[in-house]
């Protein structure tokens, strides 16, 4: 007897509709664990030639990525949902001192590598920025491909003004934004707005561009950035995000699985989870795993249609298909006058299309091209019949010298 299928989806009474099963979800980090790491053994012992370049790679902590795969029932059209961001998740993403990165800003540029080269920003994280960009600089000096490869080869991370993350796919293309590796982190590095009663005051015409804000407040906006999962929805129906790592407790994938699942599907799905088709969890080469499927694969109960309604819609689209190809087509073109009888005594003419058909296409092109014929006979005639002016050329006047 065949075991019973266990249900992936959870209904509750309060609350959301649906949530994810803690069991469930440990169950396939588990599972996924597991079978990286037997196949990461297995290709250690194999007699075939070794890469040297995965074999150090191999003793980096942080080397394989665990993604969450986030499949919706329709696709993601809103242009703010799409927009990157980035969830604080209970074990960092990146925490390794050696990782090298780029902080990309809005103009002035000086102004802020004057602010992470000053003696307020914190030195362990001043190390770690090798680089500060702005929006010119990147236009000018990194409008190349090779210049854009050197850069994206040159860091590990990739933080950005979040005023200017919007631009930075047409300037850095698909160097950076053909993988979800290396994407810019959105920051918050310019100084909060003033405030009244709670609601933000707006800044005078006059005023210039908002100050930067304390270099103690970037360096913790950066520090918050690179520890979060990064969020980059695509405008289709699947999405990956990074959660974590396949050096880590079964636990942590959990946990930082569950927190990121939750915030998306609350503020970023559409119809929230109504809107969820299905989650799962994979590594770079393996297979997804299931952690929560949808009963259903609509969102609305009229999206739906039954059988009866089905056939009535295909039995009305052959009846029109029928009267359309039965139609006679009438040629506009070529008219006939016919003589009528009209109240009066005199009798007045009355113009009746032609109707044809494919049988008799090859007359009606034949009797409009004589018509046309004798049109242009007529013009002719007519053009003939009007005198052309000569024009006459005045002659010049050849002076006579007399010879005394």
């Amino acid at each position: 007897m065949a075991p019973a299928a266990t249900a992936l989806t959870k209904k509750v009474e309060s609350g959301s509709p649906y949530q994810l099963d803690h069991e469930q979800v440990l169950k396939a980090s588990k599972a996924l664990l597991k079978h990286i790491s037997g196949s990461e053994k297995k290709d250690s012992k194999s007699d075939g030639p070794q890469n040297l370049l995965a074999e150090n790679d191999s003793n980096d902590a942080e080397s394989t990525p665990i993604w969450l795969t986030l499949t919706t029932k329709k696709h993601i059209t809103d242009k703010k949902r799409l927009k990157p961001y980035k969830i604080a998740v209970p074990h960092p993403l990146n925490t390794s001192e050696i990782t090298t990165i780029c902080l990309i800003v809005a103009d002035p540029q000086r102004t802020y590598k004057d602010i992470v080269a000053s003696p307020a920003f914190p030195a362990s994280l001043q190390k770690r920025i090798t680089k500060v960009v702005g929006v010119d600089k990147l236009k000018k000096k990194y409008k190349q491909y090779e210049a854009q490869r050197k850069l994206f080869a040159e860091h590990d991370i990739f933080v950005a003004d979040d005023r200017i993350i919007t631009l930075l796919p047409g300037l850095l293309g698909k160097t950076f934004y053909k993988s979800t590796t290396k994407r810019p982190i959105p920051v918050t590095i310019q100084a909060e707005a003033p405030r009244s009663d709670g609601k933000r005051i707006a800044r005078a015409k006059g005023e210039g561009a908002p100050k930067a804000a304390e270099p103690k407040k970037i360096a913790a906006e950066i520090e918050k950035a690179i520890s979060s999962a990064v969020v980059s929805l695509s405008s289709s129906t699947n999405s990956s995000i990074r959660i974590g790592y396949a050096s880590w407790e079964a636990s942590q994938v959990a946990e930082n699985l569950e927190t990121v699942v939750n915030t998306v599907v609350e503020k970023y799905v559409p119809k929230k989870w109504r809107g969820v088709r299905g989650i799962h969890v994979k590594g770079p080469e393996t297979a997804a795993l299931p952690v929560w499927l949808a009963d259903e694969l609509w969102t609305e109960e009229g999206d739906v249609l039954d059988e009866e309604t089905v056939k009535e819609i295909e039995e009305k689209a052959a009846q029109a298909k029928e009267k359309k190809g039965g139609k006679k087509r009438k040629s506009r073109a070529l008219e006939e006058e016919v003589e009528g009888e009209g109240n009066g005594n005199g009798k007045e003419k009355k113009q009746k299309l032609l109707e044809s058909n494919d049988d008799k296409l090859d007359k009606e092109i034949a009797a409009r091209k004589e018509l046309l014929r004798k049109q242009k006979e007529d013009a002719a005639k007519e053009v003939d019949a009007v005198p052309v002016p000569v024009v006459v050329k005045k002659t010049k006047k050849v002076k006579t010298v007399s010879v005394a």
